[in-house]
């Protein structure tokens, strides 16, 4: 009996700490991030274009795993990336979703300048959008 409540609670214990929104669709994702790819492109190391988009913003392949403002060939950086990177913050599909709902507040909730290159605002997808960038990237490390 000891046993069964020790594992019913650290069941509830995980349960409590996942995230407080179901995974995303990655076809809705693939969809929504059209709005993403004025500023941002999705290219393998390799050259491959997964979505050809601008420069304004980062590479996105890989984003998932990466630590933020580290993307080799973009220096354009705010200040608010530098503070992440330099803290070693590395994006998931949880804060990836938090970041595009609002740049600002999530720099601000991490205690790093406010100022941010990316103007957007993802209000809604953004849950789907980081399924999409996690599936286009390289698979995860075991």
């Amino acid at each position: 009996m000891k046993t069964l409540t020790t594992l019913a609670l650290v069941a509830f214990t995980a349960a409590a700490a996942a995230p407080a929104f179901a995974e995303g669709d990655i076809a809705k994702g693939e969809k929504t991030f059209k709005k993403c790819k004025a500023c941002h492109m999705i290219v393998a190391p390799d050259g491959t274009k997964i979505v050809k988009g601008g420069k304004t913003g980062p590479n996105l392949y890989g984003v998932i795993g990466r630590v933020a403002g580290t993307q080799e060939d973009f220096g354009k950086y705010s200040a608010g990336m530098k503070a992440l990177s330099e803290a070693g913050f590395t994006w998931d599909e949880a804060s990836l979703v938090e970041w595009s709902a609002n740049p600002k507040d999530f720099l601000k909730a991490h205690d790093a300048p406010a100022k941010t290159g990316m103007s957007f605002k993802l209000k809604k997808g953004g849950e789907d959008v980081a399924a999409y960038l996690a599936s286009v990237g390289p698979a995860p490390a075991e």
